[in-house]
């Protein structure tokens, strides 16, 4: 099992340490989400300042970039990092997609299928000087060798996808390298939709399930003392509140026993009481939702929920408390062995 550190991009003067205490500690790679700033050229800095270190975008936005521009930068970043790239690409929602990047939206499903494959078409026109992707979405068949990146001395990437429903599980399978599961994903959602889903659309295409990654990010409370674990539950508490508010992802606490969470959150998010959000997330939801034990457990509680599934474990909250880092890089260690 792969253990990553999760971070949200910093100012790109910090990344470099950064990268380079990831891999000093102990952790395989640092997987970048993607916010205010950009996955890639965080990733790009990581490269250059910790070399061998595998690092993966978790997930950058997909639709306001072309899949050639997409296919480019995860190309160069491949070729950075010696073949240690994983391209990890999500949907988002309508209104950021819409709204705040101004691109197409509709049929996101369909549209971020099409996207994987025209991106993978790009990594075969690069190689042979050949472009031909024609799909629902995305046409792309003109390309010359002052426009190509090129040949590299390493692998594809990996392409990898944010899903979160039934469909989406199905279509990795079917044309994905990975699977980001959702941080909601508990070890039953898990078991119900993402292996089986993952298995028939893998299945559809001929390939063996074993081939897609299964990577899940966790969220831990771990402490040897009450008072640790209390200031960690709350973090935890509230970040369940903040992804538990989307309509889309109300089936996943239903179906593990919390039926009408989701309302409940959302009743306290129109009214702005974030307080009331966090409030719903009950110690139940936590015990179910996150991973909570001793320093000296928790490798060991990591693998009792998910060393049957998970092919890579983003830790969420790593470093949330930098004096805690090297304690977590400690475990990532001992799952990694």
């Amino acid at each position: 099992m792969h253990v990553d550190v999760m971070t949200t991009p910093q100012p790109l003067q910090s990344t470099g340490e950064l990268a380079r205490r990831t891999q000093e500690v102990g952790f395989s790679g640092l997987l970048f989400t993607e916010t205010g700033r950009t996955a890639y050229l965080s990733a790009a800095v990581a490269a250059h300042a910790a070399p061998g270190l595998e690092l993966s975008t978790g997930v950058a936005v997909a639709f306001p970039r072309s899949p050639f521009v997409t296919a480019a930068s995860a190309w160069e970043l491949q070729e950075a990092t010696g073949g240690k790239f994983r391209l990890g690409l999500g949907t988002q929602v309508r209104t950021h997609v819409v709204r705040r990047y101004g691109a197409d939206f509709e049929h996101p499903g369909p549209r971020l299928r099409d996207y994987v494959l025209a991106v993978k078409a790009c990594f075969a026109a690069f190689r042979t000087g050949k472009l031909d992707h024609h799909g629902q979405f995305y046409n792309l068949d003109f390309i010359t060798p002052q426009w190509s990146a090129g040949p590299i001395d390493a692998p594809d990437p990996k392409v990898d996808v944010a899903a979160v429903n039934p469909w989406m599980l199905r279509m990795a399978g079917e044309v994905a390298d990975g699977v980001h599961v959702h941080p909601l994903g508990e070890p039953g959602y898990i078991a119900r939709h993402v292996i089986p889903k993952i298995a028939e659309g893998a299945q559809n295409s001929g390939r063996s399930p074993d081939d897609i990654a299964v990577i899940v990010p966790v969220m831990t409370i771990v402490g040897d003392t009450d008072e640790e674990r209390h200031r960690e539950r709350e973090l935890v508490r509230a970040s369940m509140s903040f992804y538990g508010s989307t309509p889309n992802y109300s089936f996943i606490w239903d179906e593990a026993g919390f039926e009408g969470t989701t309302a409940r959150i959302r009743e306290r998010q129109k009214a702005g009481d974030v307080k009331g959000m966090a409030a719903q997330i009950t110690d139940e939801h936590i015990a179910a939702f996150a991973t909570e034990s001793t320093w000296d457990g928790l490798a060991d509680a990591l693998t009792a929920k998910y060393g049957g599934t998970a092919t890579r474990v983003v830790l969420y909250n790593a470093l949330a408390d930098p004096e805690r880092f090297e304690r977590y890089g400690d475990v990532a260690q001992r799952l990694q062995r």
